[in-house]
């Protein structure tokens, strides 16, 4: 009886181990396939940010300069009709000019809008390097002996992905300025 009941529970081990062992597998390629799963995500959502905010800064460094362009255009008419004789009108209009635009900064917006695009294009390479380090980590799980075995019983497979590369996309910003 007592052998038995060893024989038993030896064969009850090797079960419960061999479980284990298919458990523990799976569980890491699930965790995984969602790794690969979130960088990929993360990338989509940097691109998204990359669309929405460095559209909206050239909309409003374009604006500034429009604002600029209106300024500028006002202090030559002043400075024209200062030499033209007018001094006392001149002087109204320049100073009505620097009270109602006490600071010009389209050079500071357009250093705003370059580190932006820097960071942002940084952000992107950034999370397709990660995603390439999730694809190669769930590869090299998948190919290891013996988790290749159990894997592949459970329907797992190698992803077929070429990594992303650093070019830049279709949708990357272009002539921003269209000029």
């Amino acid at each position: 009886m007592k052998k038995i009941l060893i024989s038993l529970g030896i064969v009850l081990g090797i079960i419960l181990m061999i479980v284990g062992i298919f458990v523990g597998t799976n569980n890491t390629a699930i965790n995984l396939e969602e790794q690969i799963k979130e960088s990929k995500s993360s990338i989509n959502i940097q691109e998204k940010r990359r669309e929405d905010l460095i559209y909206n800064l050239v909309d409003t460094v374009e604006s500034y300069n429009q604002y600029e362009q209106e300024t500028m255009t006002s202090i030559i008419e002043a400075r024209t009709k200062a030499n033209s004789g007018n001094v006392e009108e001149a002087e109204m209009l320049i100073n009505a000019v620097a009270e109602q635009y006490p600071e010009l900064k389209s050079n500071d917006n357009y250093k705003t809008l370059m580190t932006e695009l820097a960071v942002t294009e940084n952000l992107i390479a950034e999370h397709r390097n990660n995603y390439n380090i999730q694809v190669k980590q769930y590869n090299k799980h998948i190919k290891k002996f013996p988790n290749s075995l159990i894997l592949n019983m459970m329907g797992y497979e190698k992803l077929d992905n070429t990594y992303l590369k650093y070019e830049a996309s279709e949708d990357a910003p272009r002539d921003l300025f269209k000029e």
